[in-house]
């Protein structure tokens, strides 16, 4: 019997042949299997086109509000060569572990993070692996590591279209990914990339978050836009996409992450992501 009863030239599919087929992903062969002494409900990716729009301070922000809502929660932090959640929640290696699998690490809130930081001798020294190399780290950060009961995983990406998003599409049962971005003109394009990304391989698209919206003058309340006017909605009416929360540049937040206490903090500007994700 073919390997593959849903490719055209089924007759003719052998297991080598079928490696790459568009339908491979769709019967989920692709997937690695997660450690067995893990079990998580749901996995969503953070995303953007682009770096520098706050991806990790919105994975933060979800993972803190989701655990405080009562629910088991972990972040991958997938962005080897810059990584910062550890930090964020006060987390610090060596990450304890077996002769086969790595124990994910519990912040104070109980939320549970595994990062290159909390494998490497010295958290300050840079990752300068190749491509392949860092996409195997994040495969290994499914297969190899102890994630015990979870209802969200967070998967904090890099910025861009690379291989690491790509790696983690193919390898990780990923039930959506939440877009972030800044008030720019090029929203738009940043936007796109990764939404078409996403579409290409399979993976629902929640939702679109802004971030950097405004500064709210803390004497009179007024709202300036501090890079430029918003155009967020444009590009999600354009994709058909909700807009699940505009953050505004908050020191309260860069306070917190800068302390290792960022689970401390409300975020009420993502309300509408957290009922998305509930």
């Amino acid at each position: 019997m073919p390997e593959n009863s849903s490719c055209s030239s089924a007759s003719s599919c052998t297991k080598e042949s079928c490696k790459g087929c568009p339908s491979q992903k769709k019967s989920g062969s692709m997937i690695e299997p997660i450690n067995e002494s893990s079990s998580v409900k749901k996995v969503i990716g953070v995303v953007s086109g682009k770096g520098g729009v706050g991806k990790s301070l919105v994975t933060a922000s979800l993972a803190a509000a989701m655990q405080k809502a009562g629910y088991a929660v972990g972040i991958m932090d997938a962005d080897i060569t810059g990584p910062s959640i550890p930090k964020m929640f006060g987390v610090h290696g060596p990450a304890a572990g077996t002769e086969d699998a790595v124990y994910a690490t519990a912040a104070a809130d109980g939320t549970k993070i595994m990062s290159i930081n909390l494998l490497v001798e010295d958290e300050e020294a840079p990752v300068i692996w190749r491509g392949p190399v860092i996409g195997g780290a994040v495969k290994q950060f499914w297969t190899d590591v102890i994630w015990g009961d979870l209802d969200y995983l967070f998967v904090d990406m890099p910025p861009g279209t690379g291989d690491v998003p790509l790696t983690v599409f193919q390898s990780i049962p990923v039930d959506g990914i939440i877009v972030v971005t800044s008030p720019q003109e090029l929203v738009r394009m940043i936007v796109k990339k990764a939404y078409h990304m996403a579409e290409m391989m399979q993976i629902p698209v929640l939702g679109i978050v802004e971030n950097f919206s405004y500064l709210e003058c803390p004497d009179c309340g007024t709202k300036i836009a501090v890079f430029g006017e918003s155009h967020v909605e444009e590009a999600a009416e354009e994709l058909a996409l909700p807009v699940l929360g505009k953050m505004p540049i908050d020191p309260k937040l860069a306070e917190a992450a800068d302390a290792g206490r960022f689970y401390e903090v409300e975020n009420p500007y993502l309300a509408k992501a957290i009922e998305a994700l509930q």
